[in-house]
């Protein structure tokens, strides 16, 4: 049997009103009049050949024939949606939101992707404080325990940096007390952490708390003093000489960074680089 070409809309509006099984409610959902729908079911029905609804006084209902014809149906119109949703995400504006502390590690990483994709332009929020909450937002990096449905950037580690200007005389575990302990937080519990590990029992004489890692570490940069810091924060520092670290023990603090999507698979390239190393 020669064909036309396939009324492709009134398939969708097909499936609505199948969903519906009434003219009034299909309408409503596709923003048409109610005659419109009507058009372009009979357009369907006179391509296909068979009536694909019964018109009863109290709506409508499936035939034998659009019954058999619906499921199929139903599956392609999604499959084409959730591939033009995804083509047009894939050129779309990135939002993300992001801890301060990971910024000098996220933004050699964001500037290599805007490199490589000029078109996904990436508009960055930053926050002090930590939530997996994607609202508002396209990504999210969250910093925390484990999250299942999100991708691990890297588990959370511990080491002491110091600014190579603030070392007077060799670091060592009878010597650390000597020096000012710079906490990443308003407790002692990253500096606690890496004691414990280490088996050093410092005296904890001076010391200075910050708000975030981030602040901790432009101190230790600037010579204040001695904190701890995930070697991957402070990879370009410590790759500079701005910063070296007087121990080889690091500890595992059990938090991760992780990376959360409202659509993953929009964000598959970004998710890429971030996760390359």
């Amino acid at each position: 049997m020669t064909r036309r070409a396939a009324p492709l809309n009134a398939f969708h509006t097909f499936v609505v009103t199948a969903r519906h099984l009434n003219l009034t409610h299909a309408a409503a959902e596709l923003c048409l009049t109610q005659g419109a729908v009507s058009r372009k079911i009979a357009a369907l029905e006179d391509w296909l050949g068979f009536p694909v609804f019964e018109r009863h006084a109290r709506g409508l209902l499936l035939t034998a024939r659009g019954a058999r014809l619906l499921p199929a149906v139903s599956q392609g119109v999604a499959m084409i949606l959730a591939a033009a949703d995804d083509a047009s995400a894939q050129h779309a504006e990135i939002r993300l939101r992001a801890p301060t502390c990971v910024l000098r590690w996220l933004l050699p990483r964001l500037r290599r992707f805007e490199q490589q994709h000029p078109d996904r332009p990436v508009t960055l929020t930053t926050a002090r404080h930590h939530s997996p909450s994607l609202e508002g937002v396209d990504v999210v990096i969250y910093y925390g325990a484990p999250q299942p449905e999100g991708t691990t950037l890297f588990a959370e580690q511990l080491i002491p940096v110091i600014s190579p200007d603030a070392l007077t005389s060799p670091v060592g575990s009878h010597t650390l007390s000597q020096l000012t302990f710079l906490h990443p937080s308003q407790d002692n519990r990253d500096w606690q952490c890496w004691l414990v590990a280490s088996g050093i029992a410092a005296d904890i004489r001076r010391q200075q708390h910050f708000d975030t890692m981030d602040l901790a570490i432009g101190a230790a940069i600037e010579g204040f003093g001695i904190t701890v810091a995930d070697p991957r924060l402070v990879e370009n520092e410590l790759a500079r000489g701005r910063l070296v670290t007087p121990f080889t023990c690091s500890a595992k603090t059990g938090a991760v960074y992780t990376l959360l999507a409202r659509q993953p698979s929009a964000v598959s390239a970004l998710t890429a680089i971030l996760t390359a190393g």
